[in-house]
Parts: structure tokens; sequence; C-alpha cells
């Protein structure tokens, strides 16, 4: 993906910070589980730079879970709906900027964390910019993966490809590889020279949705947005038709964390 596509496609969510804030799910408290043990942190007064906190999501197991935290957040829309959400946090603070250009003035952090948004930094700066940001012995922790094609994944997603492949927007290779498949960030991390002892948790988990629920969180996708209006309502039709003709009127979705934990080099 090109810097300008990148962009793009990151803004997209601002425009509709209100609708992402419902349509999108907050993450397993596992993730959260994996994140301390892995970093070998505890949760309580941890200094957490959360990096693209959204509409505060994962901001809010975090701030639950004791830690002090900063999140920078690009989306003025969506940081505003994250202060509402975290205002009851004291030890949380909402700022409003893109990370690559934010200053820590000082401050030293235990970790740095970015949920599906480590992918929308800038590649060239992203993990010297974290490194700068931690403690000696700190931790940068991101997540990659998404949606999972697990054996036995429901059929409603290959139902769905047609109306993908009508509209021009299916994927080249059906279906995608299975989540142990689904490559990690392991040599990316390593190469950049600022992190090592890479650690990995990969977890598949399971989501249900009705047809409204569906089509309410992938209207938040960036790529989805950037559609044609009129390619986009025929696809949305289609997976209302497809799910709501079924028994119960549910599908399920399997969703795929590759969760990196890897400690500053001094």
């Amino acid at each position: 993906m090109d810097q300008e596509t990148r962009l793009r496609r990151a803004r997209t969510f601002d425009e509709i910070a209100e609708l992402y804030d419902r349509g999108r799910r907050a993450h397993p408290e596992q993730l959260f589980d994996d994140l301390f043990t892995l970093a070998e942190i505890e949760p309580p007064g941890a200094r957490v730079l959360e990096i693209g906190c959204g509409t505060g999501h994962a901001t809010l197991s975090l701030a639950r879970r004791g830690c002090r935290v900063t999140s920078v957040e690009l989306g003025s829309n969506l940081a505003r709906i994250a202060r509402v959400k975290l205002a009851q946090f004291p030890l949380v603070q909402i700022v409003n900027a893109p990370f690559e250009e934010w200053r820590a003035d000082g401050e030293r952090f235990d970790i740095a964390f970015a949920a599906n948004s480590w992918h929308w930094l800038d590649p060239t700066v992203r993990y010297a910019r974290a490194a700068a940001a931690l403690r000696p012995g700190g931790v940068l922790a991101f997540t990659t993966g998404g949606h999972a094609f697990p054996e036995g994944f429901d059929p409603f997603f290959t139902e769905i490809q047609e109306c993908y492949e009508a509209i021009g927007a299916g994927l080249t290779k059906w279906p995608p590889p299975p989540p142990e498949q689904v490559p990690d960030a392991r040599e990316e991390i390593e190469r950049s020279n600022h992190f090592a002892e890479v650690r990995i948790a990969r977890r598949v988990w399971t989501e249900e949705f009705s047809a409204d629920e569906y089509v309410a969180m992938m209207s938040t996708a960036s790529d989805h947005r950037l559609m044609e209006s009129a390619k986009r309502d025929q696809l949305f039709a289609e997976m209302r038709r497809l799910i709501n003709r079924r028994p119960g009127g549910r599908i399920c979705r399997h969703n795929l964390t590759i969760l990196h934990v890897a400690r500053r080099k001094p």
C-alpha cells in the first residue's frame, strides 16, 4: 500500500466516528492477558503509550487494569468520543495528533501498544518513533491479523464472494490461507534494529453477527468506505439477503489476532 492510499484509508475512520464506535467491537480480554504476560509487566501503574486508540475500545481494557495510558489518535472525531468514554479514568489522556509527529516531552513508557493500527503508521519511521518513546527495556506490542479462514469456516463468506467478484472487488485467491499460514512480523521487527526478544501469541476467536450488525461493521472498513456507493449498496444488500435467509439470521466470523511483543534494544 503506497503512502497516499494508506493515509486516505486511515482517515476514513474519523469521517464516520460514531458509526465506527457502534460497529466495531471490543477486543477479547485474552489479548490483554497475553500482552502483560509476554511483556512481563504488571498492569497496575504500567505506563502505556497507545498508538491509534480509535474510540477507545482497547483503552478501556487498559484503564480497567489500572494502567497509566497516553493514547495518541490521528482523528479528531475519534479522539472526542474516546475522551467521553474514558472520562472516568483520571490516569488516561487522549491526545489528538499523528503519531509520527507527536512528541513525548521527555516522558518514557513501559509499553508502546497498537491494537489493529500499526499498519496505518508510516513504515519508514514507526519502529524508531516507538523505540524513542520507551524506557530502556520497555516493549513494543502490536497486533496483525484480521478475518480468518480456518477449516470449516462459515460458508456465507464463500457465497458473498460472488457479489464481491461481480462488483470487481473479489480476492484474487479464494479461500485465503488458513490462520496457521498467515505470517507474523518477526523478521520485520528484527530488521528494524530497534527491538529484540520478539515474542508472539497467535489466537483465533469467533464472533456472531446479525445482518444489521455485520453490515454496520463492514460499513466501517476503509476499503468498503472508498467503494463507489452503488457497488457498496449492492454488496450490503446481498449481505443482508444471504444472512437473513438463514435459520436464526446469524453468521459466525473467525478472527485471527497475532500479538507481537518485542523488547527495546539498549
